[in-house]
């Protein structure tokens, strides 16, 4: 009988800190193969640009994944399952599958379709993992940025956007096998402390609920639990019944239905927004959130090239919050530039955005 592949499912809002966890995890691997597969919004790939940016030996570009045409478990059957076919399939398959979803994403639907005939022999959810941005719970809200996420979400035909954003943070804590509570450093001591408590008190039996700061989590604790959660979804009862079917009948006759709306996410914008390098990265980054905020952008990610600094800066957005950290060297081969993703609602004013950031780095 041949051994499943574990898969993680790695979920949670917007700006909680998926991705520097999913780094960390990475750069601690120990030698084990890990491909991953990136619910991407638009088709800049930035994120999976800044996993392939490690600099990890482990990390093969040919091991990361993007699914780009929308909200994972809006598109399984389209992009999620042939994915997962391609991995397992190769001659050097992983050892395990980390799946980083878009903080919009239902985490049911998705364990559900490790259940389908094409994978459900060969692959298993080792668990279940929501990341929770500490702060931002703290103060009540779900992501620091709570009006960007619900504007996302309204915008995207293909979820049931009547639901309140709070019944998709139920969802996510409902599903989790593991709550992982990112920048306690910010909260402190005693803050994350009640926060994990209330978290907790909300949690089926079994469910861990652990504290990080910058998403660093030991991978012997995230990866190897073995939970299988496909087969134990009557525990993760889900708020939305939007995607849940009774049998393959309904299966394909409500799955063409989510999909005539499919391309929701037209409604946002994408472009990339080219710069030379960044001299005054503090004042560069003053003005940008500035831009952010004048022209109600979602968000903002990227790589800026930094005089006198052999390594590229990353550069993410989330509402007012910017994060910075350098991941990689320039390549030889590699212009010394700063490339940013600008993502906003259907009508952004991109030229002013761009004027803005132009002035911003001096351009």
């Amino acid at each position: 009988m041949v051994q499943k592949i574990p898969a993680t499912v790695v979920t949670g809002f917007l700006g909680a800190g998926k991705t520097t966890l999913i780094r960390h995890m990475l750069a601690n691997a120990n030698g084990k193969r890990i491909a991953l597969i990136i619910n991407e919004f638009g088709d800049l790939g930035v994120d999976g640009e800044i996993l392939k940016g490690c600099g990890i030996e482990n990390c093969r570009d040919d091991d990361v994944v993007e699914l780009s045409n929308g909200c994972i478990c809006c598109t399984v059957a389209e992009d999620f399952i042939p994915t997962m076919q391609k991995l397992i399939e190769r001659d050097d398959a992983p050892d395990h599958i980390v799946i980083e979803t878009s903080g919009l994403a239902l985490p049911q639907p998705l364990v559900r379709a490790f259940n389908w005939p094409d994978i459900r022999t060969r692959v298993t959810v080792d668990s279940v993992v929501t990341v929770v941005d500490g702060p931002a719970t703290a103060a009540g809200q779900f992501a620091h940025d709570l009006a960007a996420v619900d504007r996302q979400r309204e915008a995207d035909d293909g979820l049931d956007h009547e639901t309140p954003l709070s019944e998709l943070f139920e969802d996510q804590l409902a599903c989790a096998d593991m709550i992982i509570v990112n920048k306690a450093d910010i909260l402190g001591e005693d803050a994350a402390g009640d926060i994990s408590g209330k978290l907790k008190s909300k949690l089926r039996a079994g469910v861990q609920v652990l504290q990080a700061s910058h998403g660093e989590i030991d991978p012997k604790v995230l990866l190897g639990l073995g939970i299988g959660a496909e087969d134990d979804l009557d525990a993760r009862h889900e708020v939305h019944h939007h995607h849940h079917h009774d049998d393959d009948d309904d299966h394909d006759h409500d799955h063409e239905h989510e999909h005539e709306h499919e391309h929701g996410h037209d409604e946002f914008d994408s472009f990339v927004v080219s710069l030379p390098e960044i001299a005054e990265v503090d004042s560069f980054l003053t003005r940008v959130q500035d831009a952010i905020s004048a022209h109600g952008v979602l968000r903002l990610k990227g790589f800026a090239a930094v005089p006198g600094k052999p390594m590229r800066l990353v550069i993410q957005a989330v509402g007012p919050r910017i994060d910075t950290h350098f991941d990689r060297a320039f390549a030889d081969d590699e212009a010394r530039a700063t490339r940013l993703v600008v993502i906003g609602q259907h009508g952004l004013d991109r030229a002013a955005v761009t004027s803005a950031l132009e002035t911003a780095a001096g351009a």
